[in-house]
């Protein structure tokens, strides 16, 4: 197994990646910025290497910096978490040139999930449904660009080759608006990710967000461990996510999920993995896949038992897949509400000491959270300070237990989203199951 491990990482997945490790054996060396000294995981791990200043830009996403840590520790292997690094290719292809083991997929196989156009072509060829669409880059020829999205029908979308996170998007109701609109994407596109490509996509006007978890070895295995519904969502990022999706059949569920592994075996993906569809009318399409462990992991851990974390490790390691399809059981259903460290109205960031925490127990909850009395919320990071899960043996349980440890959960001295979680457990058209991706907005008056 591997000996030693640098978490390129912090706050709660950074936690809990440092747990799995711990499980395995696995020594771990925590990497940080000035600002993060006293993160729990940081205090907990066996070395420690500050990497530069509070700002991201200097310390997290500095790659020099994370392979010298590696290298002065002694440590043979690498694991990005989520964000920050976790799907640029450039690092994972400095990290094994550098001798050291990048827990993920091959730096090729990032490229080109990072790449929405060749994305979309790799899962065509799968047989994995995809919006329709462009079938590649739109190109100067405005009369063929007009043609198409006469074909395909408004709205349509323009997207960014290159985007991702609801960045690099444009809806266009009408002819008269495509070809303004396909410039200033190109231009947005050019400044926020370097890359000017931009496809184009019929837009689905109220599709639910449902998303396939995989793991794939590198001996030609893949499984899926069935889908989560992230539909709630305020401004194209996640608010509460569960598993499995409402409403969703087991024959869909096979269907879809074999061809995700299907995919996964043809690409050569190695790892965890997230497929991530737009569902309307009974109909899946594709949209993008990401290369690395999701936040809301979780509620597919608390439905299947199976260790996402400690899979990639053992995968990252060489081994093969400790599962077959036929093995994964699904039990339950689980719900997750991010917590984060924000006015629960304005939404705005409250960054500040934690002067009283006090965080849920009982059957089925789970708390993975970095925070702790006395910690302070540094301003520099995202918002999210912890996830709360709770398990029932169905969706209704499920949402009662939230409810009560939502009620139960203690964060004094900032303000967090917890009333704003609190109000989505008694919403009637969530507890029915079933809301679309603009619900919660539409709810908020946003």
């Amino acid at each position: 197994m591997i000996e030693k491990l640098v978490i390129a990482n912090r706050g709660e997945i950074a936690l809990r990646i440092q747990r799995a490790c711990r499980e395995l054996g696995i020594k771990t060396v925590a990497v940080h910025s000035e600002a993060d000294r006293d993160l729990k995981h940081v205090r907990l791990a066996d070395e420690s290497v500050c990497i530069g200043p509070a700002p991201s830009v200097d310390s997290y996403l500095q790659i020099p910096s994370i392979i010298s840590a590696a290298e002065v520790t002694d440590a043979v292997a690498i694991h990005p978490g989520y964000g920050f690094l976790s799907e640029n290719a450039d690092f994972a292809e400095r990290v094994e040139k550098s001798g050291f083991i990048f827990v993920g997929p091959k730096p090729e196989t990032i490229r080109m999930m990072g790449d929405k156009i060749t994305a979309i072509e790799a899962m065509k060829e799968a047989g994995v449904p995809c919006v329709p669409g462009s079938d590649g880059p739109l190109t100067g020829d405005k009369e063929r660009t007009i043609r198409l999205a006469r074909e395909i029908g408004y709205p349509v979308i323009i997207k960014a080759a290159g985007g991702g996170g609801g960045r690099g998007m444009r809806v266009v109701h009408s002819e008269a608006a495509l070809l303004n609109a396909i410039a200033l994407t190109r231009a947005e596109a050019g400044a926020a990710f370097g890359n000017e490509t931009v496809y184009m996509e019929k837009f689905l006007e109220n599709p639910r967000h449902v998303e396939f978890q995989v793991l794939s070895d590198s001996h030609g295995n893949a499984i899926h461990l069935c889908e989560r519904d992230c539909s709630m969502q305020r401004r194209h990022q996640k608010v509460v996510e569960e598993a499995p999706a409402p409403g969703i059949t087991e024959q869909q569920r096979r269907e879809i999920g074999e061809r995700c592994a299907e995919a996964c075996r043809r690409i050569g993906y190695r790892g965890a993995g997230t497929f991530e569809f737009l569902y309307e009318n009974g109909e899946f399409y594709f949209i993008e896949m990401n290369t690395r462990v999701q936040v809301e992991h979780p509620v597919t851990e608390m439905i299947t038992g199976i260790d996402i974390v400690k899979e990639q490790l053992r995968i990252a390691d060489g081994q093969p897949l400790a599962y077959t399809q036929d093995q994964v059981q699904i039990r339950g259903h689980a719900v997750e509400c991010r917590i984060n460290a924000e006015d629960p109205n304005t939404f705005m960031p409250s960054p500040g000491d934690i002067t009283h925490l006090h965080v849920p127990g009982g059957p089925g909850i789970r708390v993975d959270t970095h925070i702790y009395h006395g910690y302070r919320v540094p301003p520099h990071y995202d918002s999210m300070i912890g996830k709360l899960i709770a398990h029932g043996e169905d969706r209704r349980s499920a949402i009662a237990r939230m409810s009560t440890a939502l009620s139960e959960m203690i964060v004094d001295g900032i303000k967090t989203n917890i009333p704003l979680q609190q109000e989505i457990m008694r919403d009637s058209a969530f507890i029915a199951g079933g809301a679309n991706i603009h619900y919660l907005e539409k709810k908020l008056g946003l």
